[in-house]
């Protein structure tokens, strides 16, 4: 079990790894491209059906960059495609989802305080819903709202509130938000493989074929690609939100992450707008700013904290019981109260921590079973925790630690 265990956590950091590397590269194009678009100049003597043009500087030389608003006169011989960017950021987010919420879903799926689900359960829920957004978003698109860009945003803003709502009845606030983030992206890849690219390809074969390309194909990709323009930055919130319990953890996780969807509106407008050559809308900074101090101050509204008594009573379950039988078992959970639930309480009281890192809590048997993988890697194999040894964990009880574990999976 313990070869395993670190097996699993480097799995998931190799994982997380590509994530991280295919997602710069599919904001930085997109980022590139909407600057491009919004910045293009018309200018003398371009070529027939050029909408504009744009010089640029980079690396030491010059680009000459022009863009045909439907189609160029003659097909070129060679063309970029920008598809797998987008592709393998969802592929190995989707793979992420499953390493870490879908196998860890006992401790970071399901919140058995909301619901009655078993884990199999809240995994179908997951894998399910990702898929919902999309088909619910893309009949909208399809319908006459498509023809109301502004009206068609606000709907989908409340789609994603809606989904944020309705994923907190169920998940742990760090999976609403994770799943909220996947949510969002499942659309905006899907925009790509089931929309943009279809149509270029339609437009490609009528040039190959002698035909002139309808111009509505690459307003209905045009229209997609700006929907997921506003998108990206509240998905990188989400993303990364598992890492802050003030945003994750909180009673109003939900109206957080609403929040931040507006945040993400106003921040691009701005860019838009200044890559567009038509002006700086400083309004939006103070906009933006209000939002977020707002995002600040629910993230410490009260919360009500589940009694040390009412954790104690919970039922073990099987993998929690295997670590709670293992020999060991009361010396780690005396290292872990007296050297770990200082931070990792309900009620922290070690200066300067006022929740709970990554929500995680450790102050009852129960909890310390539960955690036993993390406990483990952290304070065992690794020296991670207590970060800076700040409470003195002894070399002897970091080996007690591991033996315990071992213990467990002998």
């Amino acid at each position: 079990m313990n070869e395993f265990a670190i097996i699993w956590d480097w799995l998931e950091f190799a994982v997380r790894w590509l994530h991280v590397i295919t997602a710069i590269a599919w904001i930085g194009s997109s980022f590139y491209f909407i600057a491009l678009d919004l910045g293009l100049r018309k200018a003398p003597n371009l070529p027939v059906g050029a909408h504009g043009e744009e010089w640029q500087v980079h690396g030491g030389g010059f680009y000459h960059i022009r863009k045909f608003l439907v189609a160029p006169e003659a097909m070129p011989e060679h063309l970029t495609w920008f598809k797998w960017e987008s592709y393998s950021t969802w592929l190995s987010g989707a793979a992420l989802l499953m390493v870490v919420y879908w196998v860890g879903g006992e401790l970071y799926l399901v919140d058995q305080t909301k619901s009655d689900l078993v884990l199999w359960q809240g995994i179908v829920i997951s894998a399910l819903s990702l898929g919902v957004g999309w088909l619910v978003y893309d009949f909208l698109c399809k319908s006459k709202l498509g023809e109301f860009p502004t009206v068609l945003m606000v709907l989908l803003f409340a789609l994603l509130v809606v989904m944020g709502w309705g994923y907190t009845q169920v998940f742990t606030g760090r999976a609403m938000m994770l799943h909220l983030g996947a949510f969002t992206a499942t659309i905006m890849t899907a925009n790509v493989f089931f929309i943009i690219m279809p149509n270029q390809r339609i437009v490609v074969k009528d040039l190959q074929e002698g035909r002139t390309p309808d111009p509505k194909y690459g307003k209905i990709a045009k229209l997609r690609s700006t929907h997921n323009n506003y998108l990206t930055l509240p998905v990188v919130f989400l993303m990364l939100s598992n890492h802050y319990p003030l945003a994750f953890a909180t009673e109003y996780n939900w109206i957080i992450a609403a929040l931040v969807f507006l945040m993400g509106v106003t921040i691009r407008h701005f860019f838009n707008t200044m890559h567009a050559r038509k002006g700086m809308p400083y309004w939006t900074w103070a906009v933006t700013a209000i939002l977020f101090v707002l995002i600040m101050w629910l993230s410490t509204a009260p919360m009500a904290h589940t009694p040390l008594e009412e954790e104690e009573a919970r039922d073990l379950t099987p993998a929690e019981q295997v670590f709670a039988s293992a020999s060991g078992f009361e010396d780690v959970t005396d290292i872990v109260l007296g050297r770990c639930s200082m931070c990792h309480a309900r009620e922290p009281f070690y200066d300067g921590i006022h929740r709970a890192p990554k929500n995680v809590l450790l102050e009852t048997p129960t909890e310390v079973a539960a955690m036993a993988r993390e406990i483990y890697l952290q304070s065992g194999v690794s020296h991670a925790m207590p970060p800076a040894n700040v409470s003195w964990m002894e070399l002897e009880e970091r080996q007690a630690i591991i033996s315990w574990y071992r213990a467990a999976g002998s």
